[in-house]
């Protein structure tokens, strides 16, 4: 009997999976194997650990109980489980980061001289990074451009889950990763959850995404989770939603596939700036006060407690805390990154980098010295104070026209008690941030 490893890492579901599918077509018996990477410990937060345990459980039970964990060093693990299986082959989905790719060649390398086949299949994006490139040959650093060219590609076809198929068992198996306390209101983790949730967004919410995705309390698709631990296939979505006309949602799993093309091509993109401009400070003070959703302005002291409570932040609220933190309090978008990963569950190296990069006016935006002004943009997407005062409870009782500028308030009646003063004026903050940038 033929036996074949697949080794998950971030497409953890069975629809739709390259590697999974090829492996049943090819092997009597398919080994199905997670390690908890030794390597990526560091990257770990309560969230994604509390969504990576869902989602394997629910793989398991999809597989029928067959998922082999393993902890520990991913090539040695691997080499150990494939042997123990008397395993022909290792397949797994590519990934994209620097890490990644170290990891995929040591495991080529590993798996060469122990005799094991060693496969890379798509799967994590939904055009492969590296397909597509500019005329000279290189990786497109503007997205208009590449969106062209990612709609007019010709994709690979949707697979299916595949068949009942006999998996290995019997094998030991590491216990599940205990996980530290999470946020509060944690979406479900798991395949199973997310197509639930992929079917309630195209079955008629995902028709308003164009003219209701930047207002704070509007529906989106909650999906971002499940695109980032491979829960769901990230063409599958694009294909269905482009079936339902709704291209604006296209267009961003499109900006993922970007980010992730640039990772591939700028590894460094993490650390550091892909346009180099400088002039960062660092205050524990400040910083403390942002995280907290302690800073004065309504609409960022929502968002940062939402991503506190839930994990999770729609696009316009990141923009939003993204460069109040690197253009009104001038600290280093690092600063922000690394809470991002702290706290929500679908911070990846590639979306979570870039995204702070093309705020902070250091990645690929072409208009590097826009600021957000956050009380207009709170008037604009939160016209009634509908977000605010969800997430900002102290200033529920506040009429529509004062909940966004508290501190203008008639001055006889008392502010709210609990509510802190603006750390920083907004305008005198935009003249400092283009007088250091000339």
């Amino acid at each position: 009997m033929s036996t074949g490893c697949v080794l998950f890492t971030a497409d953890l579901r069975r629809h739709d999976n390259p590697a999974l599918s090829a492996a049943c077509r090819c092997f009597d018996a398919v080994l199905p194997l997670f390690v908890h990477d030794r390597g990526l410990a560091r990257f770990a937060s309560p969230n994604r650990s509390q969504l990576l345990r869902e989602s394997l459980r629910d793989l398991d039970s999809a597989l029928g109980g067959a998922l082999l964990l393993r902890r520990g060093d991913i090539v040695d693990e691997t080499l150990r489980a494939a042997r123990e299986a008397d395993a022909k082959t290792v397949w797994l989905s590519a990934g994209v980061t620097a890490y990644a790719r170290r990891r995929e060649g040591a495991l080529a390398t590993a798996c060469r001289d122990a005799g094991i086949e060693f496969r890379l299949f798509p799967g994590v994006t939904v055009v492969p990074p590296g397909e597509l490139t500019t005329g000279e040959g290189g990786p497109f650093t503007v997205f208009t451009p590449y969106y062209r060219r990612w709609r007019a590609q010709r994709w690979r076809e949707v697979g299916s889950a595949p068949r009942p198929h006999t998996f290995v068992s019997g094998l030991a198996s590491s216990e599940p990763e205990a996980t530290a306390d999470s946020s509060p209101d944690l979406l479900r983790g798991g395949e199973s959850a997310a197509r639930e949730r992929l079917e309630r967004w195209l079955a008629g919410p995902i028709d308003s995404y164009g003219e209701l995705h930047d207002q704070l309390g509007a529906q989106t698709s909650r999906l971002s989770a499940d695109l980032h631990f491979g829960c769901l296939s990230p063409l599958e979505v694009a294909v269905r939603a482009l079936e339902r006309g709704a291209e604006t949602y296209a267009r961003q799993l499109c900006w993922r596939d970007f980010a992730y093309q640039l990772t591939a091509a700028f590894p460094n993109l993490g650390r550091e700036d892909f346009r180099p401009r400088g002039g960062w400070r660092h205050d524990d003070l400040l910083l403390s006060a942002w995280q907290q959703g302690r800073t004065g302005y309504p609409v960022i002291d929502a968002a940062m407690r939402q991503l506190r409570e839930e994990g999770w932040l729609n696009n316009r609220a990141r923009l939003l805390v993204a460069s109040f933190l690197t253009k009104d309090l001038g600290i280093d978008w690092r600063d922000g990154a690394a809470h991002f990963m702290d706290l929500l569950v679908d911070a990846d190296v590639a979306n979570n980098s870039l995204n702070w990069q093309w705020v902070a006016g250091t990645g690929t935006d072409s208009r590097p010295y826009r600021i957000f002004n956050p009380t207009l943009q709170a008037r604009r997407f939160d016209p009634r104070g509908v977000y605010v005062r969800r997430y900002v409870p102290e200033l529920a009782a506040l009429d529509d026209r004062d909940i966004h500028e508290p501190w203008l308030r008639n001055p006889l009646i008392n502010p709210p008690l609990d509510y802190p003063p603006r750390i920083v004026d907004h305008a005198e903050a935009a003249r400092d941030f283009r007088h250091r940038i000339r």
